[in-house]
This record gives C-alpha cells, structure tokens and sequence, in this order.
C-alpha cells in the first residue's frame, strides 16, 4: 500500500473500512487457494495482502474500538 493509499483510507468511514476489509480478506484467501495449487508468480502479494488487512483493523480499533 502506497502512502497516499493509506492516507486515502485514513479518511474512509467504519462501513466502508469493513467493507474494504472484506474484500481483502476475499481476495486474500483466494490468492492463498491459487498459491497452493499453482505457485503465483510472485507471492510477496501475499504477504502485502496480509498487511493491508493489519493495517485496516489496527484503524478500526483506533478509530472505532472495534475487533474484526
């Protein structure tokens, strides 16, 4: 995620956190499925999806107390 990515999604409210949670962790399990199947031609994306979904829950617990 690049910074103004973050800083984009530092402004973005609780539903659409959640909502954007969602589909990472959709789009993470999918890519966790295909990587053992087939190896992806780079699988630092998963690591990076892995973050991304950290770093959207570390704000909603900041901003909101919430726990996903």
């Amino acid at each position: 995620m690049k910074k103004n990515e973050w800083e984009a999604i530092k402004n973005l409210t609780k539903e659409e956190l959640l909502l954007r949670l969602n589909d990472l962790k959709k789009k993470y399990f999918e890519l966790k499925m295909k990587h053992k199947i087939v190896k992806l031609k780079n699988p630092l994306e998963l690591r990076n999806l892995r973050r991304d979904i950290a770093r959207i829950n570390t704000l909603l617990r900041q901003k909101y107390g919430l726990k996903v």
